[in-house]
């Protein structure tokens, strides 16, 4: 059998994990780029990079706190918050700062 035009050789050529999902990027490439940003976020731009963190955390969740939690998704997330907590205050501590002198 020749594998043609609209002849295709196999029902489903990848893995459903392989795949990119109909419904945006997979929980596991989530996770990842969340703990790179929020990791990243404490050496360089932090105030960018851990909302970035909390938001791929959030989504590699599943958008809820019911159900069964992933612990990846949940140290992206409470990375990326802690990340976003110290830049503001060492954003606010630096204009108190460049103030008095």
């Amino acid at each position: 059998m020749m594998a043609g035009f609209g002849h295709a050789t196999r029902v489903h050529p990848r893995s459903r994990g392989r795949t990119w999902s109909r419904s945006g990027l997979d929980r596991a490439m989530l996770v990842i780029v969340g703990a790179v940003c929020a990791i990243a976020g404490f050496f360089v731009l932090g105030i960018i990079l851990g909302p970035v963190a909390i938001v791929c955390g959030w989504f590699a969740l599943g958008r809820s706190w019911a159900g069964a939690r992933s612990a990846p998704a949940l140290a992206a997330l409470l990375l990326g918050a802690i990340d976003t907590v110290l830049s503001l205050i060492r954003i606010s501590g630096a204009t108190a700062l460049n103030g008095m002198f």
